[in-house]
């Protein structure tokens, strides 16, 4: 007899995936840059750690935002008992302002709709829950981040589509793949519940300009499905063009106003990627329906943000000045570490998809591969895990049509652990080209090598510069067979 349900060992997490094995990777031999200078470094995961300083000063200035120092502690007793999954109210408010102050100020967000949720995991699990059945599907433009599978799949039980997006066209969606797909679906009987945009995407870095979202909106309408926008990286934007909310499209076009039906669009959002915050866990589900601002507010009750989260995040986000200094702060930051990355990776010939927000790049490796194929991905992937010591994630873990694409993320290490990354680059491609100009095919023997090992002699690290050693924010799982144990 089963010890455990179906549900909770069914394979639909994704945990075995090459995107997972990456940080299993790290884990087993994480990179320090003085206690371990030749570990995996971390690549993989999309954390915005390079603006952490202004928001550790707002904290120095403003202890009583704490309940636990002795300025705070007359909140203690509140806050403490709190407990209404509606949320603390000035959280909420502050939460719709800081999503209008995101999207320039451009459109207003209603309080009362703003819905509580653990993360943005949490806030796309419960949509899932509110809007489809077991079985029902939802459209999705390929490459997807992968953690999707896990979010909307797994304990819902509802499908994902892919929409076949190509690098021809800069991989974005368009209104004929979108066609496909519906009716592809349509032909095998499967019910298409919606529409899944990430914007600005993951992992390509990019944004839907406004006619696009204006026509994948009419579309969804005209097929009365739902419209869900995940836009966790609003605030990651640091080039042009600047970034559209779908809210804006809704509420600010006088065509689209009239036209379309309000009661099937709803955002995603959280603090996880443009503040930086992963660990507080703080989703949102903004809906403009009523009957699933209700739900999902029913159902929060299974992953609330704490209360004592909900009163500093309420009081950081309600300081203007603050809130103003950081978006524009951060977005330099983001420009300058982008320009930086995507530099060296020009430097030795390596490009990138041409993107404008998020926190990585989308890495063209295709000339790296010795068979343009699935297995050769795989193939350099773990070369590149294993022996380069850098964890990237490779395309097929988000599905992507093609095959040579790599997400690179480059906000959670410092500068100097940039530059470490980037020589091993140069290396690896260097002598992958002496192996080709030599006509010998033992591309990993040559790499093994190489010397991997940098001089820190000259005193310029110290155990003062930021430790790499950062657990990611998955809990402990099995070693995975696609990644060797630590030597």
């Amino acid at each position: 007899m089963a010890l455990l349900s179906k549900l909770a060992t069914n394979e639909q997490h994704g945990e075995n995936s090459p995107y997972f094995d990456g940080w299993k990777a790290y884990d087993n031999d994480p990179f320090h840059l003085v206690n371990n200078p030749n570990g995996v470094i971390q690549m993989g995961l999309a954390e915005n750690q390079l603006s952490f300083d202004l928001i550790e000063e707002w904290i120095k200035r403003n202890p009583k935002a704490s309940i636990c120092t002795t300025e705070g502690m007359e909140s203690f007793r509140t806050i403490a008992n709190f407990q209404d999954y509606h949320g603390l109210p000035e959280f909420r408010s502050a939460i719709a302002k800081f999503m209008e102050k995101t999207r320039g100020s451009r459109v207003k967000f209603d309080p009362e709709r703003v819905v509580m949720a653990g993360g943005a995991t949490g806030a796309n699990e419960t949509l899932m829950f509110c809007l489809a059945d077991p079985g029902d599907a939802f459209l999705v433009p390929s490459p997807y981040y992968p953690g999707f599978n896990r979010d909307l799949r797994w304990r819902t039980g509802v499908q994902l589509l892919p929409i076949s997006c190509k690098s021809s066209n800069s991989f974005k969606i368009t209104i004929e793949a979108l066609k496909e797909a519906y009716e592809n679906a349509q032909q095998a009987n499967v019910k298409v519940k919606g529409l899944i945009l990430t914007n600005p995407s993951n992992p390509l870095g990019t944004t839907l300009d406004r006619d696009t979202l204006k026509n994948l909106l009419t579309f969804t309408n005209e097929h009365n499905i739902h419209l869900v926008c995940d836009e966790i990286y609003a605030t990651t934007v640091f080039d042009a063009p600047q970034f559209v909310s779908i809210a804006e499209i809704i509420t600010n076009d006088e065509v689209t106003n009239r036209c379309i039906n309000k009661d099937l669009v709803h955002i995603v959002y959280s603090l996880s990627k443009d503040m930086g915050f992963p660990g507080f866990r703080v989703g949102i589900v903004y809906s403009f329906n009523d009957d699933v601002v209700n739900c999902a507010r029913k159902m929060s009750s299974f992953g609330l943000v704490s209360t004592q989260t909900q009163h500093i995040i309420a009081a950081m986000l309600s300081d203007d000045e603050f809130v103003e200094e950081f978006l524009i702060e951060s977005a330099k930051r983001l420009r300058k570490r982008h320009e930086k990355f995507t530099g060296g990776l020009e430097e030795v010939g390596i490009k990138c998809l041409k993107s404008n927000a998020g926190l990585f790049c989308w890495m063209d490796l295709r000339p790296l591969l010795k068979e343009p194929t699935h297995d050769g991905e795989v193939t350099l992937w773990k070369l590149i895990i294993n022996d380069v010591k850098l964890n990237v994630s490779p395309g097929s873990s988000f599905n992507c049509p093609e095959t040579g694409w790599f997400r690179v993320c480059f906000a959670n290490i410092d500068d100097q652990t940039v530059d470490i990354a980037l020589v091993r680059i140069r290396m690896f491609v260097d002598g992958n080209n002496d192996v080709k100009e030599n006509g010998v095919a033992k591309e990993k023997q040559h790499w093994k090598r190489s010397n991997l090992r940098l001089s820190f002699s000259n005193g310029k690290y110290d155990e003062n510069v930021m430790s790499l050693n950062m657990m990611s924010p998955n809990s402990p799982i099995p070693h995975s067979p696609l990644v060797r144990a630590r030597n």
